[in-house]
């Protein structure tokens, strides 16, 4: 378990963040440019020291400034990965791994299970100005294992990079958490990652944190995220392949089943359905296009600027699936939506996301 609570200032700005991160899996630290991310990783790596606080980690504390206490950095067992990879030009891909390799202590991280897992073994003779931006990042990601972390740290990793090689790079990152078991702070801005590969989400603004908690409860609630377009409001779910139907996949989450867009997935898998797409109705609709209809009931209403967001919860099944749907204070009062309400939600297959790559263009375009 991770445990930050820190004070510091830095020129006018002030950061001042407590908060408690997943032993394992993702912790998600999102938030707006400016918000102060990127100084919380780096008085975790010990690379900057806060004014007042103390930060723990697996039973060690690694600051504690009533104690005079800051660890060096060396000492911490923690890696960094960067928006830019950092790799040494001088070095090959090999030997940029194996720096990192050499001066680890004994682990359980094979450099054969890296080359494996990252699909880097056919570019061990390059040199990093020879890769593609997705490829330098996995080196550095790769490097970053072979440290032999007890935490990873991850800044940004895929801001540098386009829509395509962010769709291609992120598949690795849930593979490393599935595989290497190492548990993972992680920096971004960005809804789409935050998304897919979150297990626990903090939430910042103004170097506080405004909210924590389970990655899929608050990513469902924008009245705690900061704000962004209304086109990219929307519900995440967790579910697992239940098989499939024609030329879709059956996914059931929490009490729905619903149809996606074939995927070619095993074990979980999260979805994505923005508010816009889903349609509200007392009755179960008959003969329509929606491969999706869902019976609920009316849990929240949140009314803002012309429209209403309402959160609608699965009658049955467990882990608290839910969806939003953004309607008209009109629909509101025909319909009469209040807590309680029984209602069916109507979602296309083609709108429902499993989170590839047009995930990331909806989200952010």
């Amino acid at each position: 378990m991770l445990s930050v609570a820190i004070k510091t200032r830095l020129g006018d700005f002030r950061l001042d963040a407590a908060f408690e991160g997943s032993g394992s899996g993702v912790t998600v630290l999102f938030g707006p440019s400016g918000a102060g991310k990127s100084s919380v990783l780096a008085a975790v790596a010990g690379a900057a020291r806060p004014d007042a606080g103390r930060i723990a980690f697996g039973g060690d504390v690694l600051f504690d400034s009533a104690r005079g206490l800051h660890a060096p950095m060396e000492r911490r067992r923690i890696g960094w990965v960067f928006q830019d990879a950092r790799l040494f030009p001088h070095l090959t891909v090999d030997g940029n791994l194996r720096y990192g390799l050499k001066r680890a202590p004994a682990g359980p991280i094979r450099f054969d299970q890296v080359i494996e897992t990252l699909g880097v073994g056919r570019l061990l003779h390059r040199r990093p100005r020879e890769l593609s931006g997705g490829e330098r990042q996995r080196v550095g990601l790769g490097r970053a294992l072979l440290s032999q972390p007890r935490l990873l740290l991850m800044d940004e990793p895929l801001a540098s990079l386009d829509h395509a090689r962010r769709a291609e790079i992120l598949p690795f990152f849930e593979t490393i958490k599935a595989s290497f078991r190492v548990p993972i702070l992680y920096v971004t801005h960005s809804l789409a990652e935050a998304v897919r590969l979150g297990d626990r989400l903090v939430v910042m603004r103004e170097g506080r944190v405004t909210a924590e908690g389970p990655a899929l409860e608050l990513l469902s609630r924008p009245d705690l995220l900061p704000g962004g377009p209304r086109a990219s409001e929307g519900a995440a779910l967790q579910g697992e392949i239940a098989g499939q139907d024609g030329q879709l996949t059956l996914v059931r989450a929490g009490g729905w089943d619903i149809r996606v867009p074939a995927l070619n997935a095993k074990g979980p898998v999260r979805l994505y359905i923005l508010a816009r797409d889903v349609m509200l109705a007392l009755d179960e609709p008959q003969r329509i296009s929606a491969r999706n209809v869902l019976p609920g009931r009316v849990s929240e209403l949140h009314a803002e600027a012309g429209r209403v967001l309402v959160k609608v919860e699965a009658l049955t099944g467990t882990g608290g699936a839910s969806l939003l749907a953004a309607v008209t204070p009109d629909a509101v009062e025909a319909l009469d939506l209040k807590p309680g309400a029984p209602v069916w939600a109507v979602v296309k297959s083609v709108a429902v996301d499993g989170l590839g790559g047009g995930l990331l263009e909806a989200l952010e375009d």
